[in-house]
């Protein structure tokens, strides 16, 4: 073959020089390797020692760690002298609740550690506290969270002084243990749509709690199945009308609601209570379903922060419509959310420290005649975990910021920086939550057949976090209420409206966004300016402001066909297709979709067709959701085989509720 002279006077001269040589090396082999180069292709010298950044760890604990180090250590010290309360490799589901609550009495009498004293007053101290508990087992940190988090939480955060007075001391030291009952059977995301009643009686002044029907059990309600006497439960609160509809729906409100006698423990009359069983994880907290049958309770019960009913019926809020007072209930709980994405990066700190420093001492193969090397030298095993553990940093930083803006947001009620508040632990906890699953088993792939053992933990670790995506908020949804407040601070900049704190980049980013980059800097590739912070954010405010604009318009154009709903909820009409093609295509669309950025590199596919192959296989998606149903029932799996309830063709809840115990 010719050889091309490359023309550096004439850059697409020079590239299509490029392209040329490397559709070569596809149609021509490479010729066989010479014998005498073999010798050269041994391993470098691992360069570990070489250019070594001198880190002093001390202080960049100090730094992290900061001024609530001191009660960590104490909960950490604690538990180092009770061997008793630790957790062995191998227990039972009891034998782990049994644990679980021994754990959190003895830290909370013995240790004298008093977590819900800072719930309100110091966030910061309280996330401190659950990250160390946490550490010792999130089984106790999950139930910590629900007896002052949720449980008390919902005291404090949406009833008034009456409640903080009867209830405060009880919580705080465990003699009133409580459950958090929003969640119900067919309703977890859309609380609005919570079916369980509370009406008002004006005779006896009490409100009547109601399960209606199997949809409105209460379910996976923590520490309802063995230890909790107390609920909250949330429900449609129903005041009675003198007209043909007998009742006046005001929307979800809480009320507190005792369901096992405090001196013998036993199931109050009128409540139901099951256990939710084994689950894949977290089996140290005792998930269960309620019941309610015309449960009678005091008015006084209502937690009345944002609406009241008086002793004659009538109703008064300071906020006037009902979705104004759930949005300012649900404002209030957003510190489990916080919580949530402060706890998911202790897993991943936990986890790629495990990975890492196994992999430091790891050996395998190296150069003939010398010693192994350590698997951490290898960039494979790099690249799987030095991103990870940069991010562990970031997201440590990034989530402790949440935070300090969470407590701020406790302190001055500004309605904006609820909002922001709203927003950021929304898209943190879905982010950083979804990342951690991903790397817990990444870490457990990195560390080989050993990581497989129980006893290093990455399974305990994998099954406990796994249901982080889901409670308080699930991801997908989590992601959807980010990008519509994005979406409305982008409305708000085209119409000259205010932008929040957290949003104000938009401004300037989207006005760069739709003037020409610049021709110059879009080449540069110095070190200096690609770890130019600048550099790195304009980039990622680029990328959010070009999104934001392909979504609005998008948006925009299919809810003039499809309304509100459908624009969010469709993707553009299918035409039918052979059903194994269909998958097929899907199949082999995804897979280079998702490694795009190799075929990108070598020129093998070009950028409009990248685009086109991307919103391809979303249509795909969408083509096969229509005969998934019809695509599973072809694998012909009898019940035997799948026997999970809820993948029961018909009766799917009644099978579910049957094997429970209703």
């Amino acid at each position: 073959m010719n050889t091309v002279v490359e023309d550096d006077s004439h850059p697409s001269i020079t590239a299509m020089t490029r392209r040329i040589q490397r559709l070569t090396l596809h149609l021509l082999p490479l010729p066989p390797l010479q014998p005498s180069l073999l010798p050269q292709l041994n391993l470098p010298t691992c360069s570990s020692k070489a250019n070594k950044l001198e880190v002093d760890k001390v202080t960049i604990s100090t730094y992290m760690r900061g001024k609530n180090r001191e009660i960590q250590d104490q909960i950490y010290d604690f538990f180092n002298s009770r061997p008793d309360l630790q957790n062995p490799v191998e227990i039972s589901m009891k034998e782990h609740r049994d644990l679980c609550m021994r754990q959190l009495i003895a830290l909370v009498r013995e240790a004298k550690i008093k977590p819900f004293r800072y719930v309100v007053e110091d966030p910061a101290k309280y996330f401190a506290i659950t990250e160390a508990v946490g550490g010792i087992d999130i089984s106790l940190g999950i139930k910590l969270g629900v007896q002052f988090s949720l449980w008390g939480g919902s005291v404090l955060n949406l009833g008034t002084e009456k409640h903080r007075v009867k209830y405060f001391d009880g919580i705080d030291n465990l003699d009133y243990p409580g459950c958090f009952a929003m969640t119900e059977l067919h309703h977890g995301s859309n609380v609005q749509g919570l079916q369980t009643t509370a009406t008002f009686d004006p005779i006896t002044d009490e409100f009547i709690i109601d399960t209606p029907n199997d949809g409105a059990i209460k379910w996976w309600i923590g520490n309802a199945a063995v230890h909790g006497k107390f609920a909250t439960v949330f429900a449609k609160l129903l005041l009675p009308t003198h007209d043909s509809k007998g009742v006046s729906d005001m929307g979800v409100h809480s009320f507190i609601v005792s369901i096992r006698d405090l001196k013998t423990h036993q199931t109050l009359p009128g409540i139901e209570i099951h256990d939710c069983g084994h689950k894949v994880g977290l089996n140290g907290v005792d998930n269960g379903a309620l019941r309610f049958h015309s449960v009678r309770i005091p008015r006084d019960n209502l937690l009345n922060r944002f609406g009241d009913v008086s002793r004659d019926g009538k109703y008064t809020s300071s906020l006037p419509t009902i979705n104004q007072r759930f949005a300012a209930m649900l404002g209030e709980l957003v510190g489990g959310r916080v919580g949530l994405a402060y706890t998911s990066v202790g897993f991943l700190k936990v986890s790629v420290t495990i990975a890492v420093r196994y992999s430091l001492i790891r050996q395998q193969f190296g150069p003939p005649k010398q010693p192994e090397v350590s698997i951490l030298d290898y960039q494979s095993q790099q690249h799987k975990l030095m991103p990870m553990l940069a991010s562990s940093y970031a997201f440590h930083f990034a989530t402790q910021y949440l935070v300090e803006k969470y407590a701020e947001m406790k302190k001055m009620h500004d309605d904006q920086l609820v909002a922001d508040v709203h927003a950021l632990s929304a898209g943190l906890k879905s982010y950083v939550t979804s990342y951690t699953a991903k790397s817990l088993s990444t870490c457990r792939e990195a560390c080989g057949g050993h990581g497989y053992a129980a006893v290093n933990r990455f399974g305990s670790l994998r099954n406990d976090h796994d249901i982080f995506q889901t409670f308080e908020g699930d991801n997908t949804v989590l992601l959807q209420q980010v990008a519509g407040d994005l979406l409305k601070q982008y409305k708000d900049k085209f119409q000259g409206g205010p932008l929040s704190v957290t949003w104000s980049y938009l401004r300037e980013s989207m006005n760069t966004y739709f003037s020409q980059p610049n021709p110059v800097t879009t080449r540069w590739e110095s070190t200096d300016h690609l770890r130019d912070p600048k550099f790195q954010l304009d980039a990622f405010r680029y990328r959010t402001s070009r999104l934001l604009h392909t979504v609005a318009a998008r948006l925009r154009k299919h809810t003039k066909t499809l309304g509100s709903f459908g624009a969010w909820n469709s993707c553009p009409d299918a035409s039918s297709r052979a059903a194994l093609k269909l998958v097929c295509d899907l199949y082999a669309l995804d897979r280079i979709c998702n490694d795009i950025g190799t075929f990108r590199n070598v020129d093998y596919v070009a950028p409009n067709k990248a685009k086109a192959i991307h919103k391809l296989t979303e249509y795909l998606s969408f083509q096969v959701r229509n005969i998934a149903g019809e695509l599973v029932d072809a694998f012909d799996i009898p019940p035997l085989v799948t026997r999970a309830p809820i993948a029961m063709k018909s009766e799917a809840y009644a099978q579910y509720t049957h094997i429970v115990g209703f």
